[in-house]
C-alpha cells in the first residue's frame, strides 16, 4: 500500500463533546458544526463522526458533529436540513454512530466533575442487563425486561433508518465502552440467567439483533461498522478470543468494518496505555475472523498510522483527539509522508510551494 493509500484510510472520529444548547433535540447541531467540524470536516478524505442515542436511556447529553439524538421525525429533519448545509463544502463522507449509555447513563458532564445527575436536575434511571452500577459513584439501572430489549433492538432499527434518511452515508453500532451492548457481552456486567446473559450465545444476543435490524434497514451498498471493547482488561471479563468469534458472527450478518477498542466496563480494570496498544486486536480480529478492522488508540505519528495499514494490521486507522488538537492532520500527515494534496484555495499562502488548489 503506498503513502497516498494510506492517508486516504484515516477516518475521524469525534470525542463526545457532552453539551447541548437549547434543549434535547435543538441547536446542537449549529454548535457542532462550527466547533467539531469545521476544518476536519474539510480535510479528511473520509469523516466518521460520532454519536446518537436511538433512545433516551443513550444519554441525552451527548454529542457529536450534527445533533444529540435521532430518536424523533424533528431531529431527523434537523439532521437533514444541516447536513444539507454542510455536505456540499466538504470532501467527507458523514457517518453517524449509534449507542446506548445503559448504566453509564444520567451522569455529569466530565467538567462538571463526576457523579449522578438525579430526576430534579434532568436524570433518569437509567437501565442495563441487572440492577449493577458501573461504580459507586454511578446510578443504579434497572433490570432491562424482555420488552425493554424488544424495544431497544427497535430503537437502534429505526434510529439507523432516520440516519439514511437524514442523509448520512456511514453508519456504526457502538459495542464498547461499558455502553449497553457491551454490558451484555461481558460476563463481568451481564448475569443474567435468561436467554440474554450466562453462556456466550446467550451475551451475544443482543448486539447480534441489533447489528441485524440496523443492516435490515440500512442499504447494502453502504459501509455498516460496530465498534467493540476488543477486552475489558480483566480477569474473567470479555476478552480478545471471544471478540475475535464476535467478528466472525457480525461479518455474517452483513458487518463491513470492526472498529477495535477495548476496556470501559469495569471501573477498577488497569489499563496498558501506551502508543498503538490497541493495534494488535484489529490485527489479529482481521486475521482470525477475515474481517476489515479499524485500529484506534494512541495513534498520533502519520508515519505510525502509515504502517499500521501499510503492514496489514488494519484496514483503516481511526483518529478522534489528535484531531480536536491538530484539525490539520490529514494535510501534515500528507506532507510528512510526500503525498500532494491540493488544498482550499483561500489557503494556498499557507501551503507547500508548488500546492495546487482545488
Amino acid at each position: 500500500m503506498s503513502s497516498a493509500d494510506a492517508v486516504a484510510a484515516v477516518l475521524w472520529i469525534g470525542v463526545t463533546a457532552y453539551a447541548v444548547f437549547g434543549g434535547a433535540d435543538f441547536g446542537a447541531g449549529f454548535w457542532s458544526l462550527f466547533a467539531g467540524a469545521g476544518e476536519r470536516g474539510r480535510r479528511a478524505r473520509d469523516l466518521i463522526d460520532w454519536a446518537i442515542g436511538p433512545v433516551w436511556e443513550a444519554n441525552h447529553v451527548w454529542l457529536i458533529f450534527i445533533f444529540v439524538v435521532l430518536w424523533t421525525c424533528f431531529s431527523e429533519a434537523y439532521a437533514s436540513i444541516t447536513l444539507t448545509m454542510f455536505v456540499p463544502l466538504t470532501l467527507a463522507a458523514f457517518g453517524m454512530q449509534l449507542a446506548h449509555a445503559g448504566r453509564k447513563a444520567s451522569t455529569r458532564r466530565p467538567w462538571d466533575g463526576v457523579g449522578i445527575v438525579p430526576p430534579e436536575e434532568g436524570g433518569w434511571d437509567p437501565i442495563a442487563p441487572t440492577a449493577t452500577p458501573f461504580a459507586d459513584n454511578y446510578p443504579v439501572p434497572r433490570m432491562m425486561t424482555a420488552e425493554d430489549i424488544v424495544q431497544v433492538v427497535d430503537a437502534f432499527r429505526n434510529a439507523a433508518y432516520r440516519a439514511r434518511r437524514a442523509g448520512f452515508d456511514v453508519v456504526e453500532v457502538h459495542a464498547a465502552h461499558g455502553y449497553l451492548i457491551h454490558e451484555f457481552l461481558s460476563p463481568l456486567s451481564n448475569t443474567r440467567t435468561d436467554e440474554y446473559g450466562g453462556s456466550f450465545e446467550n451475551r451475544i444476543r443482543l448486539c447480534l439483533e441489533v447489528v441485524s435490524a440496523v443492516r435490515g434497514v440500512w442499504p447494502e451498498d453502504l459501509p455498516l461498522f460496530v465498534r467493540i471493547s476488543s477486552t475489558d482488561w480483566f480477569e474473567g471479563g470479555w476478552d480478545i478470543e471471544q471478540s475475535v468469534e464476535l467478528a466472525r458472527r457480525l461479518g455474517a450478518i452483513g458487518v463491513d468494518v470492526v472498529d477495535c477498542s477495548s476496556g470501559g466496563n469495569v471501573s477498577q480494570a488497569k489499563i496498558p496505555l501506551a502508543p498503538g496498544y490497541q493495534v494488535p486486536f484489529a490485527e489479529r480480529i482481521k486475521r482470525d475472523a477475515a474481517i476489515a478492522t479499524g485500529a484506534v488508540g494512541l495513534i498520533t505519528d502519520p508515519a505510525q498510522a502509515d504502517a499500521v495499514v501499510r503492514n496489514g494490521q488494519a484496514d483503516v486507522v481511526v483518529l478522534a483527539r489528535e484531531m480536536l488538537r491538530d484539525p490539520y492532520w490529514p494535510l501534515r500527515a500528507a506532507r510528512e509522508l510526500g503525498h500532494e494534496v491540493a488544498w482550499p484555495a483561500q489557503y494556498l499562502r499557507a501551503a507547500p510551494p508548488h500546492s495546487l488548489a482545488r
